[in-house]
């Protein structure tokens, strides 16, 4: 971002007037003197007249109940995306994905440094489901969904399994394989008919209506925060 623009972004001047501040020198970037059209990085320190101004981050952190039939996709030629479902002022993306046939949550941010944080793998942070099957559940599928399954030439990751009824049940993954649970049902004799998702480490679904977001809590966005050792860049 431009200095003068970055300037008048945190308040302290028109573009005009903090093109006058730079030019008498009273503007700083990481200790330099500024120079009209000097570039500022998220993270570099910005002073004016010896004294630290800052951008505040528009950055937005959304929580969507996606429909089953939307793309979880940016781009703008597939029918049906998440993007023009959440129609935001702000240029937006998804958090990873989920199914086109899947329903629930799934987030979404302007933030690029934080998706990496959410889906690195061995971080395992915790998606929780509920899925209904085609036909009853048995204590042999339960236990063996739990243990691991083979797919995609690879055993899934032990995780947490709890029955709901007689065709639901409830699933904590710490993995995202592709079309992990669909697979995973499928290898033991068992067809999936739903599959929500709820929950995206301390963020719930709730009672988020299908096709509508919200943007997330302060207090969710602490804890989400806190879980990543996470602090989001300033301007």
């Amino acid at each position: 971002m431009r200095i003068n623009k970055y300037i008048s972004e945190a308040g302290k001047a028109s573009r005009r007037g903090a093109d006058k501040l730079i030019s008498e020198g009273k503007v700083t970037i990481n200790g330099q003197r500024a120079q009209i059209g000097s570039q500022v990085e998220p993270g570099d320190k910005v002073l004016v007249s010896g004294n630290p101004i800052h951008m505040a981050s528009n950055y937005v952190y959304l929580a969507l109940n996606k429909p089953v039939g939307i793309t979880s996709t940016t781009e703008k030629g597939v029918k049906g995306n998440i993007v023009d479902l959440v129609n935001h002022p702000l240029r937006v993306f998804n958090i990873g994905r989920l199914d086109k046939d899947s329903d629930g949550l799934i987030l979404l941010t302007n933030d690029g440094d934080i998706v990496n944080e959410i889906l690195r793998v061995e971080n395992r942070h915790e998606k929780e489901y509920i899925v209904s099957v085609d036909r009853p559940i048995t204590p042999d599928f339960l236990k063996r969904m739990a243990e691991g399954v083979e797919i995609l030439n690879t055993k899934t990751l032990p995780c947490e399994v709890k029955q709901l009824s007689k065709f639901d049940f409830q699933i904590i993954l710490t993995q995202g394989l592709n079309r992990q649970i669909r697979r995973m049902c499928g290898e033991l004799g068992y067809e999936v008919y739903r599959l929500q998702r709820t929950r995206i480490m301390n963020i719930q679904l709730g009672s988020l209506p299908p096709g509508q977001w919200r943007d997330l809590s302060k207090k969710e966005k602490n804890q989400l925060f806190r879980e990543l050792n996470y602090e989001p860049k300033e301007w």
